[in-house]
C-alpha cells in the first residue's frame, strides 16, 4: 500500500510540474504574440507614412518645379514637337 501511495504521489508531482510548465509556456507564448502584433501594427503605421511621403514626393507640380529650377529644363516650343504615329503591323 505504501508503494502505491508513493507512486501516486510521484505521479501527482509530475502532473503538477507539467501543468506549471505548460502554463508558463502558454504565458510566454502569449507575451511573444502580443509583442509581434505590436510590431506588426508599428510596421503598418510606418508603411502608411511612407505611402504618404511617396505620393508627396511624386506630385507632378513638385517634379515640374524641380525640373525647371534645379535642372533648368523647359517645355519645348510647339515648332520643335513631332508627333509619331504607331504603324500597324
Amino acid at each position: 500500500m505504501a508503494r502505491l501511495n508513493l507512486a501516486l504521489l510521484a505521479l501527482l508531482v509530475v502532473c503538477a510540474l507539467s501543468l506549471v510548465t505548460s502554463r508558463y509556456q502558454a504565458r510566454k507564448l502569449f507575451v511573444d504574440l502580443e509583442r509581434e502584433q505590436a510590431q506588426s501594427r508599428a510596421y503598418d503605421v510606418e508603411y502608411g507614412q511612407l505611402q504618404i511621403e511617396q505620393s508627396t514626393w511624386a506630385m507632378p507640380a513638385r517634379v515640374e518645379k524641380i525640373a525647371r529650377e534645379q535642372l533648368h529644363m523647359q517645355l519645348p516650343i510647339p515648332a520643335r514637337l513631332r508627333v509619331v504615329e504607331a504603324g500597324s503591323r
